[in-house]
């Protein structure tokens, strides 16, 4: 038995680290007595397999980087062809070689083909090789060096053509490569704006993808925060309404909370809040309060605090003021500051709401409200502005009065003296 062993060890060992190498239906004996103890090979055949795959990547990765470095001269001469069947082969193949990460590096490490890349996207006419072209760049902008050299190239232009194409892969691939640069590369908001973009992008929001539309919006939103002229161009290109229609009509959160973003973004704009509320904003909005996204409902509730001064002549806002009452007794102090700051402008000289408030027990909740938010004056200003509201010019006045009277007690003197002032 031991010589028998002694003869197979070399087979034992190669089972253990090439396996691909022994011969079919030859049986090994073990060594191992004890099962619960693995042997000395066993232990070493995990580790020798990373081993071998390691060095097997690094042989295919060194030889794309090789191929990739040799043929791109030549594949930058074939894309700058006149014959548009040579550019298309061309295309392909530099789409097939920016997938694998090797050859992807040497190319984006390459001007010139970048640059080739981009006039082909720009030049051609046929469908396959601006997907294909298009495509090589999408995968490269997922390197900050390939970002760079897009931008370099002027690719942004060439990009936001590629907006009207009707080929959806070539809108995924061209959205998606903006949305990286809009990310991650300086100039690129510049950039976008100037080749007309925005007008672009609120077009696209007609389109019905959720997912692509969570894009276009987040790229919109990039763009729009802390430029006044942007949320202008998104106004004339009549973008709150397509705005307010997303969120009416779709469930998917990643696109409602991106949308949210948007119009929070938009609703701090004196020309863009009117148009926002006109298209039913409020309504809109109001509908994702309930919603156990916390940052969707966070998102809507300060579009809302924003419009709610401009909404103060809306009808039909009934589930939102009830909706804003049971806020009150949340936990989330943005929240509540939140729901009271909207209640506090939607009561402001509207019969109706403060009617409504009253009746879905607002007295209440904005007395408890003051008496637990103690010296935060963020809460207690908007929740007392709006308790004065509700006892004042309306058909039940009086009752309200009557339920603040009843509320305040001695234990809430500070209170009282707070409504006093």
């Amino acid at each position: 038995m031991n010589q028998h062993l002694s003869q197979t060890r070399g087979q034992r060992v190669r089972a253990a680290m090439f396996p691909e190498t022994l011969e079919e239906g030859i049986e090994i004996p073990s060594t191992q007595l004890d099962q619960t103890q693995p042997t000395a090979v066993q232990r070493l055949a995990e580790p020798s397999q990373m081993l071998k795959h390691a060095v097997v990547n690094l042989i295919n990765y060194q030889d794309d980087a090789d191929l990739a470095t040799r043929a791109i001269p030549e594949l930058i001469k074939l894309l700058n062809d006149e014959h548009q069947v040579v550019v298309s082969q061309a295309a392909i193949v530099v789409h097939q070689l920016s997938k694998k990460e090797a050859s992807r590096h040497a190319i984006m490490n390459s001007p010139q083909m970048v640059a080739a890349l981009v006039r082909a996207i720009s030049n051609s006419n046929d469908f396959e090789t601006t997907k294909v072209a298009v495509g090589a760049l999408h995968n490269l902008s997922h390197h900050r060096q390939g970002l760079l050299s897009i931008f370099k190239s002027g690719g942004i232009p060439a990009l936001v053509k590629l907006l009207s194409s009707p080929v959806e892969r070539v809108l995924f691939y061209a959205i998606t490569t903006l949305h990286n640069l809009l990310l991650h590369q300086e100039g690129s908001k510049m950039g976008v704006r100037l080749a007309g973009g925005l007008q672009k992008m609120v077009a696209l929001l007609r389109r019905s993808n959720v997912k692509f539309l969570a894009i276009v919006t987040d790229c919109l939103q990039i763009l729009a925060y802390g430029n006044q002229e942007s949320k202008l161009i998104i106004l004339a290109s009549q973008g709150p309404i397509e705005l307010v229609r997303i969120m009416r009509s779709y469930d998917y959160e990643k696109l409602l909370w991106t949308t949210s973003r948007v119009l929070k973004v938009l609703s701090a704009c004196s020309s863009n809040k009117p148009s926002i509320v006109e298209a039913g904003g409020l309504q809109a909005l109001s509908m994702h309060l309930g919603h156990p996204s916390p940052r969707l409902v966070q998102n809507c509730l300060w579009t809302l605090r924003n419009l709610s001064d401009a909404g103060t002549k809306v009808d039909g806002l009934e589930g939102l003021l009830q909706s804003l009452v049971q806020l009150l007794g949340s936990n989330d102090i943005n929240i509540v500051t939140c729901a009271a700051g909207i209640l506090s402008n939607l009561t402001c000289n509207n019969q109706r709401n403060k009617l409504t408030v009253y009746q879905v027990g607002g007295v209440d909740a904005l007395v408890r409200t003051i008496i637990n938010a103690g010296e935060r004056e963020e809460i207690t200003e908007p929740a007392v502005c709006a308790l004065r509201h509700l006892t004042s010019r309306h058909p039940e006045c009086e009752l309200a009065q009557n339920a603040v009277r009843i509320n305040y007690t001695e234990k809430e003197s500070t209170v009282r003296r707070t409504a006093v002032r």
